[in-house]
Parts: structure tokens; C-alpha cells; sequence
């Protein structure tokens, strides 16, 4: 994209060249700029590449041959804008080495560029020349004049074969059509209709009316074929064929967008890959994110479609005002209309068709208004039920109604004559059709039934809302305010969850992810955020050089789509967080949003976004406490094989006994010998005599474990955590090797064995590593059971934690059950 508007372009076989104010670019491949030519002074208005080099000619009169390799001035000519303001450049054809100029005054020169001389001057006709044409013959030129004059002049004896005249104003562009046996010259007026000449009988042909809506910018006949591309200022594009009677043309293909900005858009459909879009030109259009032969336009808007066709675009005065907000759904999209759109300062709600591509058959608006339509009074909201069936529309009365959209029947209103005192600045349904809500700008939030029509609630809000927007799958109400803030509505609970406010301009537009996660805003202050409704924080932030108007998210989260004010494209970004690790941290309070160039077919290098998000993609660990609370039951983090299987250990045993005891393999040396000699053989390994010593090591057998001696020091200090620790390291076998160490036949005591049960009095007291203790006590109590009964000691402190386990048991067990009863409920009541 080049920084400003493009006012020039031309190409040559290799390069194509564009200009923007005063200087002139060169870009190869349609991607890259690899020439810049800057030496002009005023805006260039004129290209004409030739041969090695390039003209161009500005405003100011300055004509400049470039050196399209070296980037160097070959020559520079100065004209007098009294005498010849430069106004079209034609090099014609075998004439080497020269330009043909036309000028203002309406005289015409002929230049030879190498040698800087002037070799002949046309008087010309006293009138302007807008452009100048190669005809197919040699010597042969076609100069369009300012009155609507089409001159077909021979150069070399300087008369004219021929004249026509076009009665629509200047003449904007001239083609030949070559090669095919049919000497047609086509030319374009500056209101959009193309004149079709006979060159042989030298007579009108055709006309070809409303070719587009604009001036016609453009026009050229492909060579050797019956086809003509022609483009306006309308945003359009067309390439017409001429294979019909009478040597009319009709429309092959053409690109097109809106001629005016687009007000509002919205994906269509759950695949994400169309986008619908209004603009102020009045017409409802579908622009597909795959690729533009999807493209597809529904028209525009109108009060009788037929009298409108007859009339034409210019007469139209049938024609509906811009939609400014519209609902689509696709359920029942192909037995009935699917959209309905509300208009700019209009009471009657239209629908349109997607399947069929143009306007539907109602015209939803009260019967009252059925014979007059009031000035002050417009429909300003509407959504459609996820069915399909209804559209729910709001006026600026305070008015909803109801319609069928198979039937364009009235099917009820909500409230008694009005659903607010205020004008209605949003409707939703929800997604089962339940409810209706509605937001006034009295600042009131409403919640009817849909079927009966009943208030069920009503909710006073801060300030007027600006506008609403459901999320139909979460239930969640986003709703913007006057005063920039944005609120979020649970509407089960119809409780605000969250509230947002650092917008410091009118929020234009909001939209949902598709899980619902995140809300985006775009508002006139230029900035478009993402706030994180889970956490209540904004995420994301950015600057762009022009308001955002409209935003949609796609239903699969790829793009978020924007239009911006006084521009005429969709730009679409793409959801970082699909492709790559994005930290979702929150911006900070002082947070300076960076300026972002719109997207463009070239990516542009930025250097600064690069290195910010180096620091964005540090991802905060999160490391999980111990224990979230004191109060809370809380597990160890051990695998289960390591507790679970303590009081089965001696059935393992049993089960895992081998039959024979294991015979240890013969080590092999790494790099096996071999004998010398022509046939490669290995040596014979060596037979092993030492015999492994079957007396045990009694060094090996020390008196008192680390654990045991961790208990004694746990009777004096009272702390627990080293003995448990150290047991939690331990597999099962060496756990119940240290337990039965414990008792005093086996070589410990009973004030060891009163220590181990006051840490697990300890483990439950802070319940933290619930189900160790378990496991402990349970093999405590199944190895030393006969010692427990008769130590009166140990019996006090068994029976204190007998008690001690059952409240907290008890305590468990109600919660467990309480859930499960929940969640039976859930599953078996109706909804």
C-alpha cells in the first residue's frame, strides 16, 4: 500500500508504475517497490512509460522523461500553462522516439524526446483534450474533447477522417476494438454510460447506459477478443462481452465493493467465510474471506423494485436510504427471506434474500403507518429468532413489534402501546426463544416473554445504553453506554457481571468471540480492545489512523473484521492466539497503545511490533500452593501406587514370588575379540570363577532409622513435617519395613509408636495429605494391633483419633452428597 491515494497509473511489459502526489513509484511483480522517482514538484497527473523510459507530467506543467533503471532525469520540459497546459500524452505508434501532447488551450504538439524538439503544432479545435487513443491504423489518433467531441484524426497529413459527438459531457476514456473484424470505437461519459461507434459507416452503434454509477475512469478493449474492461469511481470493475445481436455488451464478470462506506457488518452463517455488509450507497452486499468469486451483491434498497428497474439508477427516486442496522440467520435461509434491515431515519423495516441474492418480498412497518409514513418516527433496532421464523424490530417511539418473516404478518407488540418511554436502542432475542430483551434510552433494561408478550423483569441502568448485543450461547448482554463505559449482563441471573470503562469516545460497534470469552470494542477515540470477561480485564489494545465503524468476529475465531470511517474496504486481522503462545496478561492502568497500519495484501516490516512481542509471549507460571485453604480437605500429590496398595502388600508378595531364583548373565565385553587370521572368528569368553559371598554385610544394619529417629525428635519439638516428609519419599515396602520397625520387638518403642499416631493427629488437624494418613493409620493399626490394646497410652490416642477422623468424615460425606444431589437434579429436571 503506498502512503496516499494512488492519482496515477500506468504499466509497461515488466513494471507497474503509480504515483502519489509528487512522487512516482515503480512496483514489480504487484508486490514490491523497486524504483522511486522523485524530482517533481506538484502532484503528477499524467504517466506514458516508453520503451526504457517513463513520462510524467504535473500539475504545474513540468513534463519529466525518467531513466526507468538509473532512476535519473533524462529531460525536463517546461510548458507555459497559458499557452499549453499539458492535458493528455499519447505516444503513437512507429512514430520512434516521439509523444503526442494535448493541451488545455485544445492545440496539440508533437515532441521528439531525444533530440528535445518540437516538430509540429495542431491547431486543434478550440476546445480542451481529455484524452488522446491509438487507433489500429497507423498515423491514426483519436482525440476526445471536452465538449463531448470524439475526433478521429490522421496525424501525418494533420486532417480529420471523422467526428462523433456524445451528448453526456466530456469524454472520460477512448478504445479501439481490435483484431476481430468489428471497427468499434467504444467511449466513456462522466456519468457511467458508454457510447459504441461504427468506424466504418461512421454512425452510433449501441449505447450502453448505467455502465456504472460514476464517471467512467477507465476503459480498454483486450486485444484479439470481443471484450471490454472497464472501471469507476463507483468501486467496480467489469470486463463486458459482445457476443450478442445489435453489438450490445452484457456483463461477463466484474469485482465490486461498496461506492460509499460501509456503515455495519456481520458474518453470515456459522462457516465464517461471508461477511454481509451495508453501506451508505444504499446496497447490501456479501464479501467472502476464501476468495472474491464468492463475492455476491444484493442490491439496493427500494420501494418498488419494478418502477425503479424501469427508471434506472439516476432517476431513481424509489430508492431506500442506507441500512444502518440489519440481523441475518440461516436457519429456513432457502424457503424465505432470511434478512431484515432497518433504514437511516425510515419507519419500514425491509427483507432481503441470500439464496436469491436481492430484496425480499415484505415490508415489515405498524399498520397505522400502512397509508402515511411519518417524518420523526424509524425503526431502530431488530434482531431475528435463531429459528428463523421471527424479527423483532424497534422504533424510535418506544415501539417493538413482532413479525412473521414467512409471511410479513404483525404478530403482537410488547407493552402495552410502547415497550420503553424512550427511543429503543436494541433488541435481542435469546437462543431458545424464551425471551425478548430491550433497552431504551430512558435507561432501562427489559425483559419480556417472548410468546405471551409478559414483563418478567425490568432493570434500571447507570446511564442510556448506546446499543446491545447478545451472546446467545453464554447468555451474556453486552451494553454499551452514552458515557463511553461498557456494562456485561447475565441475562439468567439479570445480574451487570462486569464492567468496563477507558473508551474516551462514542463506542461505535462490539463483538463477541465465539465462545464468549472476550468482548471487542472499537470507539470514535480510534482504539479497538479486547477485554477478558473471566478475569474482567482488558487484554488487548490498539490504536488505528481512522475510527473503527463496524466490527464482527468470525463464528470460528479466525479474523476479526473491521470497517473504518470514510473508507470503503473490510480489513481483516488475524486471531494471533490460534497461530502462537499470546500472554492474555492485563494491560496495565497506563498502558499506551500503539498506532497499527491497517492490513493490505503486502505485509508491512514493522520492527517495533516485533521486539514487543518478545515480552508479551513470557507466559506467568502459575505454581499451585500446597493447600488452598486451611479449611479445605486437601490431597497429596503422590500417585496412587505409592498408598493405595499398603495393606495388600503381603498378597503382592505371594503373587510376584519368582519360581527360581534369578541367574545373573555372563557380562560380555563391549568390542567382542576375534583370532587373528583370513576367516574372522570370535575367542571362546573365559569361564568366571568368583562366587558371590553369601555372608551379609551386618555394617549395613544400623540401629535406628532416619524416620525413627525423626519421630524421637518429634516427641520434644512437636514437629511433624520432617518423619512425613521423609515417609512420603519411601515406596510401600519400605514403608511397612519402618512401621514394623516401630514396635518394640522391633527394635522400637512405644513412645516412637505414640509419636507416629500424633502425626497423623497432625496431618488431620491441618487437613493436607488426607488420604496418606489413611493409608498410614490403616497399616499402622493392622501391624501392631495386639501392642495398641495393650499400651494404655497408645489407646488414649487411638480413640482421639478414631474421633477425629469421623467428624471429618462426616463433614466429606455431606458435601459429596449434597453435589451428587445436585447434579442428578441438573441432569433430570426439564429445562
Amino acid at each position: 500500500a503506498l502512503p496516499q491515494d494512488i492519482t496515477c497509473l500506468a504499466a509497461d511489459r515488466m513494471l507497474i508504475f503509480a504515483s502519489y502526489d509528487n512522487i512516482l513509484q515503480a512496483f514489480a511483480r504487484n508486490k514490491e517497490v523497486v524504483h522511486t522517482y522523485e524530482g517533481h514538484k506538484a502532484r503528477i497527473h499524467l504517466l506514458q512509460p516508453f520503451g526504457d523510459h517513463v513520462i510524467s507530467v504535473d500539475v504545474d506543467n513540468v513534463l519529466i522523461v525518467w531513466n526507468i533503471q538509473s532512476e535519473e532525469e533524462y529531460l525536463q520540459v517546461d510548458f507555459d500553462k497559458a499557452t499549453f497546459a499539458v492535458s493528455a500524452i499519447l505516444h503513437p505508434s512507429t512514430y520512434l522516439n516521439k509523444i503526442l501532447l494535448g493541451s488545455e488551450q485544445g492545440s496539440l504538439q508533437l515532441w521528439n524526446i531525444r533530440s528535445n524538439k518540437l516538430l509540429y503544432s495542431f491547431p486543434g479545435w478550440k476546445l480542451a483534450v481529455t484524452t488522446l487513443e491509438q487507433a489500429p491504423a497507423v498515423d491514426v489518433v483519436a482525440v476526445g474533447l471536452v465538449s463531448g467531441h470524439i475526433i478521429v484524426h490522421n496525424i501525418k497529413f494533420d486532417e480529420t477522417l471523422m467526428k462523433f459527438q456524445q451528448d453526456w459531457g466530456p469524454i472520460t476514456a477512448i478504445s479501439f476494438r481490435t483484431a476481430d473484424g468489428h471497427p468499434v470505437m467504444a467511449a466513456g461519459s462522466p456519468i457511467g454510460h458508454i457510447a459504441l461507434w461504427d468506424l466504418e459507416e461512421k454512425k452510433l452503434m449501441c449505447q450502453m447506459q448505467d455502465a456504472h454509477s460514476t464517471a467512467i475512469a477507465g476503459m480498454s478493449f483486450v486485444p484479439g477478443e470481443p471484450l471490454l474492461i472497464t472501471n469507476g469511481a463507483d468501486n467496480a470493475i467489469r470486463v463486458w462481452i459482445f457476443d450478442g445481436p445489435g453489438g450490445t455488451g452484457r456483463v461477463l464478470r466484474s469485482r465490486m465493493g461498496h461506492s460509499a462506506p460501509p456503515t455495519k457488518i456481520r458474518y453470515y452463517g456459522q462457516n465464517g467465510e461471508q461477511i454481509l455488509s451495508a453501506g451508505q450507497d444504499g446496497t447490501l452486499q456479501s464479501f467472502s474471506t476464501v476468495h472474491e468469486k464468492f463475492n455476491k451483491s444484493l442490491g439496493r434498497g427500494s420501494i418498488n423494485k419494478k418502477k425503479s428497474k424501469k427508471k434506472g439508477l439516476k432517476l431513481d427516486t424509489m430508492a431506500l436510504p442506507p441500512i444502518t442496522v440489519f440481523a441475518s440467520e440461516v436457519a429456513h435461509q432457502s424457503d424465505w427471506d432470511n434478512i431484515v434491515a432497518c433504514h437511516q431515519g425510515y419507519i419500514t423495516c425491509t427483507t432481503w434474500n441470500y439464496q436469491k441474492t436481492s430484496m425480499g418480498a415484505h415490508k415489515l412497518r405498524p399498520e397505522e403507518f400502512s397509508k402515511h409514513k411519518p417524518i420523526d418516527i424509524y425503526a431502530t433496532a431488530v434482531d431475528i429468532t435463531s429459528c428463523g421464523n421471527f424479527a423483532v424490530i424497534g422504533l424510535s417511539t418506544g415501539r417493538v413489534d413482532v413479525y412473521n418473516m414467512q409471511s410479513g404478518i404483525h404478530r403482537g407488540c410488547y407493552g402495552k402501546e410502547t415497550a420503553h418511554e424512550g427511543a429503543i436502542r436494541g433488541v435481542a432475542v435469546d437462543g431458545l426463544n424464551q425471551l425478548v430483551i430491550t433497552a431504551g434510552s430512558e435507561g432501562l433494561i427489559k425483559f419480556w416473554k417472548f410468546k405471551t408478550k409478559d414483563l418478567v423483569y425490568s432493570t434500571e441502568l447507570s446511564s442510556p445504553p448506546s446499543g446491545i448485543l447478545l451472546h446467545r450461547d453464554s447468555g451474556i448482554l453486552g451494553v454499551t453506554f452514552d458515557d463511553f463505559s461498557i456494562s456485561v449482563l447475565d441475562i439468567e441471573t439479570r445480574k451487570i457481571v462486569r464492567t468496563f470503562s477507558g473508551h474516551h469516545g462514542r463506542i461505535n460497534d462490539m463483538t463477541f468471540s465465539p465462545d464468549g470469552r472476550w468482548l471487542i470494542t472499537s470507539s470514535m477515540d480510534c482504539t479497538i480492545k479486547t477485554w477478558d470477561l473471566p478475569s474482567g480485564c482488558l487484554i488487548d489494545c490498539f490504536l488505528v489512523d481512522s475510527a473503527a465503524v463496524s466490527l464482527t468476529m468470525s463464528p470460528t475465531g479466525d479474523f476479526l473484521a473491521s470497517t473504518h470511517v470514510d473508507d470503503l474496504g473490510i480489513y481483516l486481522w488475524s486471531n494471533r492466539s490460534l497461530y502462537s503462545l499470546v500472554s492474555l496478561r492485563p494491560l496495565p492502568a497506563d498502558y499506551e497503545p500503539s498506532l497499527v497500519t491497517r492490513p493490505s495484501t503486502c505485509p508491512v516490516q514493522d520492527v517495533d511490533v516485533a521486539e514487543d512481542e518478545e515480552t508479551c509471549d513470557e507466559m506467568i507460571e502459575y505454581v499451585s500452593p500446597e493447600q488452598l485453604g486451611e479449611q479445605l480437605v486437601t490431597l497429596s500429590s503422590l500417585p496412587e501406587s505409592r498408598w493405595k496398595n499398603l495393606l495388600n502388600l503381603d498378597i503382592i508378595k505371594k503373587k510376584n514370588k519368582p519360581r527360581e531364583p534369578p541367574k545373573v548373565p555372563k557380562s560380555a565385553p563391549f568390542f567382542i575379540p576375534t583370532v587373528p587370521g583370513l576367516i574372522p572368528r570370535y575367542i571362546a569368553p573365559e569361564e568366571e570363577n568368583d562366587t558371590q559371598s553369601k555372608v551379609v554385610n551386618l555394617g549395613v544394619l544400623a540401629q535406628k532409622s532416619d524416620f525413627y529417629i525423626h519421630l524421637e525428635e518429634a516427641l520434644s519439638t512437636n514437629e511433624y513435617t520432617a518423619p512425613l516428609n521423609l515417609l512420603k519419599s519411601l515406596g510401600p515396602s519400605n514403608i511397612e519395613i519402618e512401621l514394623r520397625n516401630l514396635a518394640p520387638e522391633g527394635g522400637g518403642s512405644v513412645e516412637v509408636m505414640l509419636s507416629f499416631l500424633r502425626m497423623i493427629g497432625m496431618t488431620l488437624n491441618k487437613k493436607y495429605n488426607f488420604e496418606l494418613a489413611q493409608a498410614y493409620l490403616a497399616l499402622f493399626l493392622k501391624l501392631h494391633l495386639k501392642i495398641l490394646s495393650s499400651e494404655p497410652n497408645l489407646l488414649e490416642e487411638v480413640s482421639r483419633l478414631s474421633t477425629q477422623l469421623e467428624e471429618t468424615w462426616i463433614h466429606l460425606r455431606s458435601l459429596f452428597n449434597q453435589s451428587l444431589c445436585v447434579l442428578t437434579y441438573m441432569k433430570s429436571a426439564l429445562l
